[in-house]
């Protein structure tokens, strides 16, 4: 007779298997996460980095059919009452952009020779009726060339005591073997084209014969990083004036740093503004700044002397909510940030799974219409105030729906899962994503910024030798760059806001248009840019020889760019 068990034993094997079902499901849980991110890492490897949504084209080709058909109806009779009027419209010239007009022209004429002018019918010389044109982009060569400084001595035929030496024009570095055209070639190569310093030595050796080495022009950006420091300085002061302020940052990394690793995480914070000064009228002011930690101590001496109102825009990172609130300043959440998380969770799905009714794409959908108010306010040009009536009645709405859909699905999602980043990213980040619609004036992302910051992967080689220039930098000033406000001296007489911002557009003028310090600036003023005095007067003269290209920098040593 079979045994039956006792109902202490029946328990306790319910007991049991309940035990193994809950750690079973445990493990299918972390299976399920840990699947997830592998996939999500294999994306940031090999998948595109497009956040673009559309259907690629070539899985139409099969079933573009039955795809397109869902939402569509089979063409019927066409009738009177169906057609309606198209009102006349002028449709740009489809084929390829004509060539900058402000590139300079050089006309070649191909004319026919004297034997081919005459008419074959009676023999009459043919006269010129017009042209027919067409233009080429053409190349200059890199050409490299000495400039020989002679100068002049006089001496008094009577006598020996008038002996005179013309002088030479002050130089950014005194002494130095390169000139001020040279020197921005070599920093706009490095910094904005990604071109290490042993490539830009081969380079040069190529075109002039010359053999200068890596050591050499490293120690020439140092220097000439230093000689401009004054105009930063000027610069960061109408950037933190101003009343919109973006800030982001990205990991660098840095060789040969003392005291740390190869493999340490570095960062560049980047910071800008649109409209610098209080008053928004300056140029567009982008610096970037190094530091080896992503603190908030760091990130307090980037901000150090912002002044309070207007409003910060960044991503969620905790530092910009401490800097925000130290400073008064309104605090704005990014969007595009947001979007990201969603994107992400759901490219995390299987492909066949990715459709419209997926609560990611959902999210999605809707921060898409926000952009799409943003975008046709844009098309219209709509003013700040007329901005802020179009957000409050459009997109006031569309925040409400976010909101209720993100709470409805806030606890259902598992936290550690993308999906579930997204939701808590997004809830935590709410009164931040919210304030964009109080302000015309205040934007709905960090996209300007992001762009700036695309900048740095493909010149990552270039930044191999950063540690070296950092190292010697910090020897000389004695504290980590960019400097504080506190650190700005030898001259602690500094000017008034206002002369700040009128030093600046002036400085502009004299490196745009080649035109000496003394003529665009009054003594007030030339006595806030003596900041340092020696450096600027060779800043000056070099501006007064017309070296434009140093506003074409995007990245100096301390990057800064300016775009007049």
């Amino acid at each position: 007779m079979a045994h039956m068990p006792e109902a202490e034993e029946i328990e306790a094997l319910k007991k049991a298997l309940a035990e193994a079902m809950g750690a079973l499901r445990v493990v299918r849980t972390e299976r399920d996460l840990l699947q997830e991110q592998l996939n999500h890492f294999k994306r940031q490897l090999f998948a595109a980095r497009s956040e673009v949504g559309a259907t690629n084209q070539k899985d139409l080709f099969f079933n573009e059919a039955e795809v397109e058909g869902k939402q569509a109806q089979p063409a019927g009779e066409e009738r009177e009452d169906d057609q309606v009027e198209v009102p006349a419209h002028k449709r740009a010239k489809r084929g390829r952009k004509p060539l900058d007009p402000a590139l300079p022209r050089e006309v070649i004429r191909h004319e026919l020779a004297d034997n081919e002018r005459v008419c074959p019918h009676d023999g009459a010389t043919l006269t010129e009726i017009g042209v027919e044109t067409s233009e080429q982009l053409d190349v200059i060569p890199q050409q490299v060339r000495v400039i020989r400084h002679e100068r002049v001595k006089y001496a008094c035929p009577c006598c020996d005591g008038a002996i005179r030496l013309a002088a030479k024009p002050p130089q950014l570095i005194p002494r130095g073997l390169l000139s001020e055209a040279a020197l921005a070639w070599i920093i706009s190569a490095k910094y904005l084209d990604g071109l290490p310093l042993y490539r830009q030595a081969a380079l040069l050796g190529r075109f002039g014969g010359t053999q200068l080495s890596r050591n050499t022009l490293a120690a020439s950006v140092v220097r000439t990083g230093q000689a401009v420091q004054p105009v930063i300085n000027l610069l960061r002061d109408a950037l933190l004036e101003s009343f919109i302020v973006h800030g982001d940052e990205t990991e660098v990394q840095v060789l040969k740093e003392p005291g740390r690793k190869a493999q340490a995480k570095s960062y560049m914070w980047v910071q800008m503004s649109d409209a610098s000064g209080t008053t928004g009228a300056g140029p567009p002011i982008r610096l970037f700044g190094y530091s080896p930690s992503r603190s908030t101590q760091a990130a307090k001496i980037l901000y150090e002397g912002m002044q309070p109102g207007g409003a910060l825009m960044s991503d969620g990172y905790e530092p910009y909510e401490a800097v925000a609130e130290q400073h008064r300043r309104v605090h704005l959440g990014c969007w595009a940030h947001c979007r990201r998380y969603f994107h992400d969770a759901l490219q995390a799905l299987p492909k066949d799974k990715r459709g419209s009714e997926q609560l990611p794409a959902r999210f999605i959908a809707l921060i898409g219409k926000l952009y799409h108010v943003e975008a046709e306010a844009r098309r219209e040009e709509l003013d700040a105030q007329a901005l802020q009536r179009r957000r409050q009645h459009d997109s006031v709405p569309l925040l409400e729906q976010i909101k209720e859909l993100a709470l409805q699905h806030l606890h259902s999602v598992l936290p550690g899962s993308l999906l579930g980043k997204a939701l808590h990213y997004v809830t935590a980040q709410w009164p931040k994503l919210e304030r964009y619609v109080e302000d015309g004036r205040y934007p709905i992302d960090t996209d300007a910024i992001d762009k700036r910051l695309k900048c740095f992967p493909p010149a990552e080689l270039a930044f191999s030798c950063w540690a070296a220039d950092l190292a010697k930098r910090r020897r000389i000033a004695g504290t980590p760059f960019p400097p504080t406000r506190a650190r700005r001296a030898p001259c602690r007489a500094r000017p008034s806001s206002c002369s700040r911002v009128r030093a600046l557009a002036c400085c502009h003028l004299c490196a745009r248009d080649g035109l000496p310090l003394a003529r665009v600036v009054s003594p007030s003023t030339a006595a806030g840019l003596a900041a340092s005095k020696r450096s600027l007067r060779s800043w000056s003269a070099c501006a007064t020889q017309g070296q434009r290209a140093f506003w074409q920098w995007q990245q100096l040593p301390l990057a800064c760019h300016v775009s007049g």
